[in-house]
This record gives C-alpha cells, structure tokens and sequence, in this order.
C-alpha cells in the first residue's frame, strides 16, 4: 500500500482509487501479451505510472475537451479519464492511439473501470483535428515534435502538457529554433529532476 501513498498527496477519492484499483487488474492481465509497460515499471505501477499521470491532470481545471495522443498503456490519458468520472463527469476524453491492440485495451479498461473516453485508432498525425483545449502526453516524442502535434490538435488559446525528464531545458531551447511558445515547468512529485511542461501560444517561428 505505500506504493499508493503519494495519491494522498495528490488528493485522490476513495471512488477514484477503486477505480484506479480495477485499472491495475486490468494493466496486469494485458501486460504480458502486448507489452504495455516494462516488466520491471509494473512492479511500480502507482508511483512510475499512475501518480505520474494523476500530476498532469491536477496542472490543470478539468476542461470541456482533454486529449491524450499516443496513450499507449493509458498514461496519462486513461488516467485522467478515471479522475474525471467522480471529479469532471462532463468532461470529454479523446485517447488517440494508432496501435489496434493497445486501443482495443484502453476500450476495455475503459469500460471495466467506468471512465468516458473516446478511442481514435489512428497515426496522430491524420487524425482529424481534434480542437483540444487540454493536449498531453507522456513518453512520447521530443519537444519540437510534440509542439507539431500540438499545431494539429490544440484549439487556440488551449494547452498542452508534457511530462519530460531531467533534460528537459535542452529540449525548449532546441524547440525554440522552430517554434514560439510559452512554457511554464511545473515540478514533478514523483521524479526529482522531471517537470511537467505546460505550454500555451503554440505558433511556428
């Protein structure tokens, strides 16, 4: 149970953990056949993945529309989701994912853990755009690229956020040479050296 401290921290519900509790069967009865984390990351799930993502949904006021791309094993799309069915019910989810078995499993974890999302299974870049007011995502691509997706996906005046690592100074200045844009680093609870980026005025140089 330590393992699940930190979503104390984070303000999590007793409604929200049993979800996030039938979210953690479903990750670890998919896991070994299509690989959705490593191995040794789902011995950490609560505090490598899940409060992780919990974070990035708490940077934020719930919006109308929040958009994952490239969810992968959920994170932090499925995440927020799960968070948004006791704490947003109205919020939108859109997950785009263009994998058909890891989107065949957020459908199903989806519905097994009572979250509204909707499951794009398409490349990110041709999918229609998606008008987000909240873009994320999560260990997904460098910077300059994420900032790409974000021109596609991210409604004027909206934002994304992005988890990165301890490098991630070095990843806004060499997107800077591309792109104008806002970023406020939001320090992370669950890695010393990472921040969560949120970034607004996305617009090419």
């Amino acid at each position: 149970m330590n393992e699940k401290r930190i979503l104390e921290e984070l303000n999590v519900s007793r409604e929200t953990l049993a979800r996030l509790e039938i979210f953690e069967q479903v990750i670890k009865k998919w896991n070994p056949k299509i690989n959705l984390v490593s191995k040794s990351s789902l011995e950490l799930l609560w505090s490598r993945h899940i409060a992780d993502s919990v974070q990035v949904f708490r940077c934020v006021d719930a919006p109308d529309h929040w958009v994952d791309i490239g969810s992968g094993g959920g994170f932090p799309g499925l995440i927020v989701a799960i968070l948004a069915a006791d704490e947003a019910p109205e919020m939108k989810a859109t997950l785009i994912e263009s994998d058909q078995r890891k989107s065949a499993f957020l459908r199903t974890a989806a519905r097994e853990c009572g979250a509204k999302v909707t499951v794009i299974s398409k490349r990110i870049e041709q999918a229609d755009p998606q008008n987000a007011e909240v873009l994320s995502a999560r260990a997904l691509a460098d910077l300059s690229l994420l900032l790409e997706f974000a021109e596609r996906h991210l409604a004027a005046g909206g934002t994304a956020l992005f988890p990165k690592g301890e490098s991630w100074k070095k990843e806004v200045d060499n997107a800077r040479q591309r792109w104008r844009f806002d970023a406020e680093p939001v320090k992370s609870l669950t890695e010393q050296q990472a921040v969560i980026l949120k970034i607004k005025g996305v617009a090419r140089v």
